[in-house]
């Protein structure tokens, strides 16, 4: 039975980005992740506030963007697929844990706000994003996830086509594809 593996997220950076360069050239890129859940109490009657820590692997250029442009307290989406890490810790005991490893990452605000220190940004993002659709990107980072999003609109345009021909009825089948495998240095 085919299986599915896609998550997505949107939070803030817990800590700098733990950049990491593999013995075999590839850039890897370690975050931290805070998501909050509000929800009412239904005992109490209060609002309360869940938050769950999440590390992302990100890799390749990917990654040495991430490494550039975020730090502590920046807002992101992130869409990706979960993985299930186990070690041995240094007494000996079988240790474990979930991380996602991320296919795209999102910056959810300009480089300028994030000097400026700036922490709710989706409003400011979204007007931003509207006005930029009719000039188009304005600087470096804008140019970059331009590109980025339009490459990975590309690929699964031409997976669709190329699953939609295979099947001859119209009807979309994707592939199962191999497992990933990498090599953690954390």
């Amino acid at each position: 039975m085919a299986g599915y593996n896609r998550v997505i997220l949107v939070g803030n950076l817990t800590r700098d980005p733990d950049h990491k360069q593999l013995a075999s050239g590839q850039a890897v890129c370690r975050l931290g992740l805070a998501t909050n859940r509000q929800f009412k109490n239904k005992q109490t009657g209060t609002m309360v506030q869940e938050v769950c820590f999440i590390d992302i692997d990100v890799w390749g250029v990917q990654a040495e963007s991430c490494n550039q442009y975020l730090q502590k307290g920046s807002p992101v989406l992130v869409e990706g697929r979960l993985k299930f890490d186990t070690w041995e810790d240094q007494s000996g005991q079988t240790r474990s844990k979930h991380s996602i490893v991320a296919d795209r990452v999102v910056f959810l605000s300009s480089a300028s706000e994030a000097s400026e220190g700036v922490s709710d940004t989706a409003s400011a993002s979204s007007a931003k994003g509207d006005a930029q659709k009719a000039s188009g990107p304005e600087t470096e980072l804008e140019k970059e996830l331009y590109s980025q999003i339009e490459g990975i609109k590309k690929k699964n345009a031409a997976k669709a086509a190329a699953a939609k021909k295979e099947s001859g009825t119209g009807e979309i089948k994707f592939k199962d594809e191999p497992p990933f495998e990498d090599e953690l240095p954390f």
